[in-house]
């Protein structure tokens, strides 16, 4: 059936008065600028983060829309109860998320496990307790924070690039179980950001401009510049946007290996 046509005022498409997201993760990098980002478009935020303190200051730098609690995404029950408190969210953004580098024979299983903890296991459980409350109201928007490492890698990145490649197909299948409810499920894959997450790259001078010479633009993004992308996702200017990647890695995967020859 083809939808009625209707009067679309694009100057509100991404304004967020009156609703309700919750960002986990969001004391600090992407999840912080993210969160000021909702606030700015009217959003009610609650700023989710196993440390309060940075989940605090988070809040106040949002304004007075934003306020926070502590979360540790890796305790079910305290995501439950969580959840239990914020009621119906119209959106759910996920940026909680860790990564260690080393090779695949020198993993132990409970680094493994740590990192697919929190960048996946943690998704399951917080979709269990938001998802079904969205549905009933016949709307929400949840958008995940992937990588560029869920498609393409290199070595040290095995958990990590395993748990992005999962949380997009998770996320992929939950649009599918939830869209004729009106749940949408997004995902976001960032390239190279500076963030407290990439302090070991950032450290090494050779490693950093190695990195920043990989993408098209040729340089880092600022976690502000991921922070637009969520508010797309959970915004009106996205309602036909569900089981998608939106990639913002400054053309890293388009050009990856690139070489430029003399022509």
């Amino acid at each position: 059936m083809t939808p009625t046509p209707h009067p679309v005022d694009y100057s509100r498409l991404f304004r967020l008065d009156g609703r309700r997201i919750a960002v986990v993760g969001g004391g600090s990098g992407i999840g912080r600028e993210a969160a000021r980002a909702l606030a700015a478009q009217g959003a009610d935020v609650l700023v989710a983060d196993r440390d309060q303190d940075a989940a605090c200051e988070t809040a106040e730098l949002a304004g007075p829309t934003a306020t926070a609690q502590r979360l540790d995404v890796l305790d079910p029950d305290a995501v439950r109860e969580a959840a239990e408190g914020w009621g119906v969210l119209d959106g759910l953004v996920v940026t909680a998320g860790v990564n260690v580098r080393k090779r695949i024979a020198d993993y132990t299983l409970a680094e493994f496990d740590r990192v697919i903890g929190l960048n996946l296991r943690a998704m399951l459980v917080l979709t269990q307790s938001v998802a079904p409350r969205m549905a009933a109201a016949g709307r929400g928007s949840v958008v995940g924070v992937a990588s560029m490492r869920a498609f393409q890698v290199e070595p040290g990145q095995s958990a990590y690039a395993a748990s992005k490649a999962g949380l997009v197909q998770f996320l992929r299948t939950a649009a599918a179980e939830w869209g004729a409810e009106g749940v949408r499920f997004n995902a976001i894959a960032p390239g190279v950001v500076r963030t407290p997450l990439t302090d070991q790259i950032a450290a090494d001078k050779d490693w950093y401009e190695a990195y920043a010479q990989a993408s098209a633009l040729r340089r880092w993004a600022g976690a502000e510049e991921i922070a637009g992308a969520v508010v797309y996702l959970v915004s009106d200017a996205s309602t036909f946007t569900t089981g998608s990647v939106l990639t913002v890695d400054g053309g890293w995967t388009a050009v990856d290996g690139r070489y430029d020859p003399v022509l």
